[in-house]
Formats: structure tokens, C-alpha cells, sequence
């Protein structure tokens, strides 16, 4: 069941320098749905989710979170209205276990409910509990995925950015992250917002989508709706099932 807006992107324009990586982007994200982005690599879809966490900062246009404008907001200031972010290249602290890279996640939180939120974590990830005093540089590229997922939950988060988990990972661990995030969202009504090039797993996981092409939103609709329609399935679905 989705409810009211959660987070409200409006004509952000977002450059590195001077070349312009978005162009006047649209998006909404309704609290309780998963809503995935997808394009070609290069589209500027990472470069969306970094500017909603304002590094780079949108040149103009406006992204309002929970009813507050966030689009001038220094980075740790929007972490703490509870956005949480599992970046594109999973970025765990390779030197640190999985336990401590999970603390590092609820540190944000004080910690207050640590051990009620690893558990959950390791309910979701079994594999990251039989991994706990390993370094995370020693893991699997899906374990690594898992643990930038958990890390990014124990923070609490009211809405969750997923930025390309399924990147590089064979096609039985990226199930594994996809049921996951379902799960997420079914059973917590966790807010989802996910980047990824694995169209077709992504828009059978959404509620809704976007297709963005250079830097603009192109099309939008539900998952089913862009699933079926013939010029995404030419583009993004053409022997991209997994």
C-alpha cells in the first residue's frame, strides 16, 4: 500500500563543471512503493541518486524529502533525516569485519537498537551472520553487496537508495538481492529507490519506473506498464532477462 509523497524531485539540473549531467529531472518516490530507474550506462541515473544526497549539489531544481527541502542540506544532514544509500560499487570498509562494518551503519542511530537491527540483518542476509568477524574485503562480491545493504538498514532508514546492487553479481545472487529488497519493502513498507541497468529485474520488482536517456527522464509508468511497452523492451529488455 503506498501513501504520500515521500521524495519530490523537480527540475534539478545537476552539471560536473560544466557538463551538464541532468537535465530538468522529474521524479516522485511515494512512501511504501520501490520505484526503480532504469537506462544505459552513462544516462546520469548515479548521478541522480548522488545529487539527492548533495554530492554534487543540484545547480538548480528542488528535492524535497518528508516535507523538507534538502536540496542545499550538507550530506550528513540529509543522512540523518533517515535516507540511507547502499552506493553504486557496494563501498564497504574493506578492513573492517562485517560486524563492525554493520556498526559503522548504526552509528548514526547511537546504536539505541543495534542488536534488534543486526539480527534483522542477518535474517535477510543469513550468509553475512556465518561471515561476522570476517573482513569485508576478504567476501564475495555478493556477500560484499549484502553487507553495503545491510549497512546502509541499520541506519533505519525511512527511504532506501540502491544504486546498480545487481552490478556484476551471477544471475542466483542477484535473485537473492531482489527477494531481499521485496521483502524489505513488503514486510517493513520500506521506501525503495533503485538504479539499476538490469531492467528487467527491476521493473518486475517496482511498483513504478523511470527511463532516463542522457541526463533526462523519458518515460514513466509502472513496472508493468514498461515491462509491455515496445520501445523499452527494445532499448533495455532484448535478452536482458535474468
Amino acid at each position: 500500500m503506498t501513501g504520500k509523497t515521500l521524495l519530490d524531485i523537480r527540475g534539478v539540473h545537476t552539471f560536473y563543471g560544466n557538463i551538464q549531467a541532468l537535465n530538468g529531472v522529474d521524479v516522485t518516490v511515494n512512501d511504501g512503493e520501490i520505484v526503480a530507474l532504469i537506462g544505459a550506462n552513462g544516462a546520469g541515473k548515479s548521478t541522480l541518486m548522488m545529487t539527492i544526497f548533495g554530492a554534487p549539489r543540484a545547480r538548480s531544481g528542488k528535492i524535497v524529502f518528508a516535507g523538507t527541502d534538502i536540496t542545499q542540506l550538507p550530506t550528513h544532514e540529509i543522512a540523518r533525516l533517515r535516507i540511507a544509500q547502499s552506493p553504486e560499487g557496494r563501498r564497504i570498509f574493506p578492513r573492517m569485519t562485517v560486524l563492525e562494518n554493520l556498526q559503522m551503519g548504526a552509528s548514526l542511530d547511537k546504536m539505541k537498537h543495534f542488536d534488534e537491527d543486526v539480527e534483522k540483518v542477518f535474517v535477510l542476509f543469513p550468509r553475512l551472520k556465518e561471515r561476522i568477524d570476517q573482513r569485508g574485503g576478504t567476501l564475495s562480491g555478493g556477500e560484499q553487496q549484502m553487507l553495503s545493504i545491510g549497512r546502509a538498514l541499520m541506519a533505519r532508514p525511512k527511504l532506501l537508495l540502491l544504486d546498480e546492487p545487481s552490478l556484476g553479481l551471477a544471475p542466483l545472487v542477484v535473485k537473492q538481492i531482489f527477494d531481499a529488497i521485496r521483502e524489505l519493502n513488503r514486510t517493513q513498507g520500506l521506501t525503495v529507490f533503485l538504479v539499476e541497468q538490469n531492467a528487467f529485474g527491476a521493473l518486475k520488482l517496482a511498483t513504478r519506473g523511470y527511463v532516463m536517456v542522457n541526463g533526462n527522464v523519458t518515460m514513466s509508468g509502472t513496472g508493468k506498464q514498461l515491462l509491455a511497452d515496445p520501445d523499452v523492451r527494445a532499448a533495455y529488455l532484448e535478452g536482458g532477462r535474468h
